[in-house]
């Protein structure tokens, strides 16, 4: 049975590419190939090499690069304790990589680092089929496989430009002694995208639409597509870069989408809470493609452990991210009937919001995080009511074995509404409609509800009727993004929260100033909480008979009451990480990130010149 693991396939893949040099190029070593490329078994087998580093799900043992929660907690949802995460300041003194996990992640920018070991190991795949495999292939095997090589090839230009804009473009391999080749400048964005552009086509056009279970096939492709693409396309139109590129992108987003939509072979399915604590996802509804663990093989994670109600979360959910949650009516809070709608503590908000805020948090104040607001997102109901979740394997350490859904239906759905909102808005494109409403926005809101949710009080969310949606359905709309557009970003915000999206949301809507701590003070705060009542063993005596540092935000955001061991009574308020302070203060060159020193000095000694990222 496959089970989704590639240790081994990994291994085969890297001994045939071998290894990179401090700039991590695209070299090439002359790897003795020439007798391993013979039929599609040998396709499969190097192409599955790919898996472990696109297709991550909650990564494996300790690994944090872009598993959710863990890899992804820099953003506008997240608060601190002491000083709040910082954007890169200044340019590093190196930004290559070796060890392709660390060479994913760089925190503040949620990417990989200035590494092109995987477009080699593309291009070599790619060259090799074209080359040696196939004159022994069949067309339709030639087609899927280069299909599979251009892909991977694509999503790894989507990343490295989403985190550095411009950047060296190769497609083809070269000799390492082709210092010319190794050693070009940047190829500026739109001519990097142009050829993402067409390798995404070729996929479109040629890749299986069935491979297998777990198999890459052109439904998942299209998932991603749909993803970079929406992300390409905003990109250009928010940040005023080309008008008709954003349209030709937006177009391909919505038209990868629509693929799967019309297929009918997945839908929204099963309660929230089952999507990400199942232990094994074979055969749900909403999931195109899932990583799978195995405790028998060996292979876990650490993220549900995170999550168990124990371990400490910092960082943690922040206040601007639970007032993002519509209320079961529909609305936003401070326009909903919802009795107690404007009641901002843990009790009133898991009763009176979108069920899915039920489905992330902890009922209840939970000291393990940073803020009071836990997150459980990534765990089953089972973990968090142990007494000690910690001592059952699969809640604890790396021996975690929930699976992960990589792509799945719903965001799907919402890529694809929100490229149709944003064609018709400023492109032509044809109206969004009350049907395209029902088909992703309410589909989400239709989920039913587990036991748990029923138990608590939680009710589903009121289905979006499109006419409702006018400048005065949400008072509190940031007033430069167009109301639906608007709803249908807090809708991704409430289903992808903590997952892949959401400082790329920010990156490509041109809004990271929701980051400012000054300008939005609900982002290093937690929810309204009664400390003597809710948490009194925060108001305990030290040891030495002093009191811990204790604050409250009143309603204001201004007036900050600390806890002095006589005024328990007063403790009443928005929660105040121990020690918050704001991050440093940013401009727009934090949309991409430096090049480092190292790496332009080593092009200057080769009497090559790297330029560095605009603005830095």
């Amino acid at each position: 049975m496959k089970k989704y693991i590639f240790t081994f396939l990994t291994a085969v893949a890297f001994m045939l590419t071998g290894c990179d040099d401090v700039l991590d190029r695209p070299q090439l070593n002359n790897p003795q190939d020439k007798n391993f490329w013979r039929n599609e078994t040998d396709l499969r087998l190097f192409g599955n090499g790919f898996y472990p580093n696109y297709f991550v799900g909650y990564n494996s043992g300790w690994g944090v690069a872009f598993a959710p929660l863990r890899g992804y907690n820099f953003s506008d949802d997240f608060a601190v304790t002491g000083k709040q995460t910082s954007f890169e300041n200044t340019v590093p003194s190196s930004r290559g990589g070796y060890k392709e996990e660390v060479a994913w992640l760089d925190a503040q920018n949620a990417g990989p680092t200035w590494n092109f070991a995987w477009v080699r190991k593309a291009n070599l795949y790619i060259d090799r089929i074209e080359t040696v495999a196939k004159p022994k292939i069949t067309e339709e095997v030639y087609k899927h496989w280069m299909a599979v090589g251009r892909f991977f090839r694509g999503y790894e230009y989507c990343r490295l430009v989403s985190v550095f804009g411009a950047v060296p473009y190769y497609d083809k391999v070269f000799s390492e002694t082709d210092e010319k080749e190794m050693f070009k400048d940047r190829s500026s964005r739109k001519d990097v995208m142009e050829k993402v552009y067409a390798d995404f086509q070729y996929v479109m056009e040629n890749m299986r639409m069935d491979d297998g279970a777990q198999n890459l096939n052109k439904y998942i492709a299209a998932g991603f597509i749909s993803r970079f693409m929406l992300f390409e396309g905003t990109w250009q139109k928010y940040h005023n870069e080309d008008a008709a590129l954003a349209k030709k992108y937006l177009e391909m987003a919505r038209d990868a989408a629509q693929l799967i939509v019309d297929s009918k072979k997945w839908a929204v399915s099963g309660e929230f809470r089952g999507l990400f604590g199942a232990q094994d996802l074979k055969g749900h509804k909403e999931v195109l493609l899932y990583r799978h663990y195995d405790a028998a093989l060996g292979i876990g994670h650490h993220v549900a452990s995170y999550s168990n109600g124990q371990e400490s979360q910092s960082p943690a959910p922040n206040l601007a991210l639970a007032k993002s949650f519509l209320c079961n009516d529909g609305k936003p809070y401070v326009n909903s009937s919802v009795t107690n709608a404007t009641v901002l503590d843990i009790t009133n908000m898991i009763k009176t919001r979108d069920p899915r805020f039920e489905a992330t948090f902890e009922s209840r104040p939970k000291i393990e995080s940073a803020t009071l607001l836990y997150a459980t997102k990534f765990i089953d109901r089972v973990g968090p009511s142990l007494a000690d979740p910690g001592k059952v394997a699969i809640y604890g350490s790396t021996t975690n074995t929930n699976d992960y859904p990589v792509m799945r239906y719903s965001e799907v759905v919402l890529n694809w509404i929100e490229a149709k909102a944003e064609l018709a808005k400023s492109y032509g494109g044809a109206p969004v409609t009350q049907a395209d409403i029902n088909t992703s926005i309410n589909a989400l809101r239709s989920r039913p509800l587990d036991k748990p949710a029923v138990d608590k009080g939680v009710q589903q969310t009121k289905p979006m009727v499109l006419a409702d949606i006018t400048d005065a359905f949400a008072p509190d709309r940031d007033k430069d993004v167009d109301p639906l557009i608007w709803e249908i970003r807090r809708e991704r915000r409430m289903e992808l929260v903590f997952e892949h999206s959401r400082i790329h949301d920010l990156k490509r809507w041109m809004k990271l100033s929701y980051m400012d701590n000054v300008l939005y003070p609900e982002t290093k705060l937690g929810l309204w909480v009664n400390l003597k009542t809710e948490v009194p063993s925060y108001l305990n005596p030290n040891k030495d008979g002093t009191f811990p540092k204790r604050q409250v935000v009143k309603e204001d955001m201004k007036t900050i009451i600390t806890y002095d061991g006589k005024n328990g009574d007063a403790m009443v308020g928005f929660y105040l990480p121990l020690n918050a302070s704001n991050r440093d203060g940013f401009t727009d060159r934090s949309y991409c990130a430096p090049v480092g020193k190292a790496q332009i000095d080593q092009y200057a000694e080769k009497g090559y010149k790297l330029t560095q990222t605009t603005l830095w």
